[in-house]
């Protein structure tokens, strides 16, 4: 038998996503690719994809990664969660953990419990019985024993993108750099044949993957796929974004902080904070919302603001003919809940599941698709949730967004919550049960009945049993070691690599 040709992989942009995809398709794949990465030094990356969910450390491993060299090499530190704060009214806080939260039976979860002790007078606040919230309260953080944590990741996105090349180009991927002027398609078949440069090389491949950011210069500007925007449900269309110098220790999680015309968020890396507003132009000026970012940044701003404009949405193919688009191709969701990321990085480990080594790639480009869809918009109505939920009227924004009309999807998921406590996670979902019952509860949602299972327990019994779980909770807590403080001593571990 004759030896397959090498399937020819043209990334098109670099960036986290270009470097995510080169990285994967070279470690899983390098006999059988040859892959060839196109970037311009002179087209800056959008960058302020700073923080994750802990689903990265899962990708992280599937690249064989050394936790504490990438940490190292990307400034990163540990992130148990998010801290939502005004999102009801100025002052309110709640946390959104990484984790599980109490203890759930097979009939009923914790929440059932929570609320039936609650109704009775005793159990607390529901973050107390989550080890990742009262570790973040406390600026602690410890790896394994004596209690496993979940956690993900603040990291600077360009050292990030510089880190996955220096694992990508010594395996093999191929960088050239250029700016690429236009895209030829075959005039028989439709399909993507090659990238011309400003230089005028051509590249040809056989699978072109779209890492262009918002330009979109293939998926869209070549092929026209087509966007759905979702602008009705999620409003806000621009951000401003700055980094400033570090006044304090890092804590271990982001903080989403709302404003009257939106939020803004703080993530704290080991070297530096990065800060930024997400707001609505229709509802706050360019130079207000500027104004309000520099005005609530910790210590020295290292550059004047960065203002980006987007539309939120979703490509209505994701994977079109012979492309697959990534990152900011295939859309954006506001970084409410640090998706960003993990969109690139569960795309990219679909792309592997699904590789197009043949021509015939209709039914895996279907396939691809339909995922891909259900995951962008699960993600979409989370996001809305928080939106939909508050409880402010201090300003028109936010009683815009509580009297706005919301998807079916997420107005099932409310009306269960709220009737019955009950919450899911399809096959589809990335969030977890758990998530929901934080972000629903901490934005005001008290159901109206919960499962009765737990009524049949005494209060002695039920109290008995909620105070032990706290109280493991407490008693971990003085044996961690301040997030700092773990930090220091991780990253300086001895030099290592990929695996």
């Amino acid at each position: 038998m004759t030896e397959a040709p090498r399937s020819r992989v043209v990334i098109a942009g670099g960036g986290t996503a270009g470097w995510v995809a080169a990285a994967a398709l070279i470690r899983h794949f390098g006999p059988l690719l040859d892959v060839t990465l196109v970037e311009s030094d002179a087209i800056g990356t959008v960058g302020v994809g700073e923080s994750t969910i802990p689903t990265a450390r899962t990708f992280h491993a599937l690249l064989g990664i050394h936790e504490h060299v990438f940490m190292r090499e990307t400034n990163a530190t540990f992130k148990l969660g998010i801290a939502f704060e005004n999102w009801n009214r100025d002052g309110d806080r709640y946390f959104h953990p990484f984790g599980t939260i109490g203890r759930s039976l097979p009939l009923a979860e914790f929440q059932h419990f929570w609320l039936e002790a609650r109704g009775r007078g005793f159990g607390g606040a529901y973050i107390d019985y989550s080890l990742e919230g009262q570790a973040a309260a406390a600026g602690k953080f410890a790896l394994g024993d004596p209690a496993p944590l979940a956690y993900a990741y603040h990291l600077d996105a360009t050292a990030y993108a510089k880190f996955l090349r220096s694992l990508a180009e010594p395996a093999g991927v191929h960088r050239v750099e250029g700016k690429i002027t236009s895209v030829e398609r075959d005039s028989e078949s439709g399909d993507i044949a090659a990238l011309v440069l400003d230089s005028g090389v051509r590249i040809e491949g056989d699978l072109f993957i779209d890492c262009t950011g918002f330009r979109a210069l293939l998926i869209e500007g070549a092929l026209e796929t087509g966007f759905d925007d979702w602008g009705e449900w999620l409003p806000t269309d621009s951000a401003f974004a700055v980094q400033s110098e570090t006044t304090e220790a890092p804590v271990p999680y982001t903080r989403a902080i709302a404003h009257g015309a939106g939020w803004r968020w703080r993530i704290p890396l080991q070297h530096r904070m990065g800060n930024g507003l997400v707001y609505s132009s229709a509802h706050l000026s360019d130079d207000e919302a500027r104004s309000r970012l520099l005005d609530a940044v910790p210590g020295k701003p290292l550059f004047d603001p960065r203002l980006l404009r987007y539309r939120t949405g979703a490509r209505r193919k994701m994977w079109n003919r012979n492309c697959v688009s990534l990152g900011l191709a295939s859309g954006f969701i506001e970084p409410l809940e640090s998706t960003s990321i993990h969109l690139v990085m569960i795309a990219v480990t679909r792309l592997l599941q699904n590789f197009p080594f043949r021509r015939d790639t209709e039914a895996l480009a279907e396939r691809f698709n339909v995922q891909s869809r259900a995951e962008w918009e699960h993600v979409r109505d989370f996001i809305i949730l928080h939106y939909k939920l508050n409880q402010r009227d201090d300003t028109d924004f936010w009683r815009e967004h509580a009297a706005r009309a919301i998807p079916d999807t997420l107005a099932e998921r409310i009306a269960l919550f709220r009737e019955a406590a009950i919450a899911y996670q399809g096959s589809d979902d990335l969030f977890r049960i758990d998530s929901w019952n934080a972000v629903m509860m901490g934005q005001g949602i008290m159901p109206h009945d919960h499962h009765r299972m737990p009524a049949m327990m005494p209060s002695a019994d039920l109290e008995r049993a909620l105070s032990d779980l706290r109280a493991g909770i407490a008693a971990t807590l003085p044996t961690l070691p301040s997030h700092a403080d773990f930090l220091a001593q991780y990253c300086a571990r001895a030099e290592g690599n990929v695996a």
